[in-house]
């Protein structure tokens, strides 16, 4: 099987051509392929199938192998693959994904390939049941409802109280401030936030400090994932957070491990775009 390793902003995919290879257990392959040690090396695996509502289809697996709805990093890099593979020639593209048909606006360089890319990620889902997440695990169960936004409500996690903002971008993330990104013990931390009875489909959690107010800094530990060097639908949902809670601005550079994406919030529209780098690693092809 012939593949691409890709990566927006350190994070990093498995991309499989469906239009020409045939993938039977795509959970499977998932988990083999992701495997540092013993598989190529990725945050997953997606697969870029033809779309009967779409240019493209994009499906998404984690590194152990569950199905992911979208992933904003990665479908930049898909928006690369099939313009830099001669899968379409139109810089302005529609994408299927488990959380609907994404709009993307491609920047070509002058060797002719993709360099930048914006997506339209859609509304996000502010509602605790939209998320999805249970607002009796928070502090002021009785103040909420499962149509109640959850911004700064108090939750407690592994014996510890945070103020935690939740915002679903087709998956579900929650937000709390911590006073050192660089020094936080997220293999420690993340997998009680993952796990957490407040999510019942488990969750990505953004842990960030608010550098002023057009700037933030995050680290992401992904459900399924663990910590990764990026995460885009991450990144919209710290934009979404931070100016709910009246800490920025509505258009805010987020700064991830892997480098800096452009996160604007139009709430007029209630649409949120993205903006930020693709790269081709290599292509490869491996026994299956």
């Amino acid at each position: 099987m012939k593949f691409t390793k890709m990566h927006g902003i350190g994070n990093d995919y498995v991309y499989v051509n469906c239009f020409s290879e045939q993938v039977s257990d795509p959970p499977e392959l998932a988990r083999r392929v992701s495997d540092r040690h013993f598989g190529i090396g990725s945050d997953g695996l997606i697969l870029i199938r033809p779309s009967q509502i779409a240019d493209f289809e994009m499906e998404m697996y984690n590194a152990d192998g569950s199905r992911g709805a979208m992933c904003g990093n990665g479908i930049r890099c898909v928006a690369k693959y099939v313009y830099d593979y001669g899968l379409t020639d139109q810089t302005q593209i529609r994408v299927a994904t488990g959380s609907g048909v994404k709009q993307l606006d491609l920047t070509v360089d002058a060797a002719g390939k993709v360099c930048l890319v914006r997506v339209d990620m859609g509304r996000p889902v502010l509602e605790a049941a939209g998320i999805p997440a249970d607002v009796s695990c928070f502090a002021s169960p009785d103040a909420m409802s499962e149509t109640s936004r959850l911004v700064s409500q108090k939750l407690a996690v592994n014996g510890e109280m945070y103020a935690a903002t939740c915002v679903s971008m087709g998956n579900p993330h929650c937000v709390v401030c911590v006073d050192d990104v660089d020094g936080l013990e997220i293999e420690a931390i993340g997998p009680h936030f993952e796990n957490h009875p407040a999510f019942p489909d488990r969750v990505n959690t953004e842990f960030i400090r608010v550098i002023d107010r057009q700037t933030v800094q995050m680290r992401v530990w992904e459900r399924g994932s663990g910590e990764t060097w990026a995460c885009g639908t991450g990144a919209c949902a710290v934009a979404v957070a931070c100016i709910l809670n009246g800490w920025t601005e509505d258009e805010v550079t987020v700064k991830l491990r892997g480098g800096d994406l452009g996160i604007c919030w139009d709430r007029e529209k209630n649409t949120v775009y993205m903006t930020g780098p693709a790269t081709t690693v290599f292509d490869g092809e491996i026994s299956v």
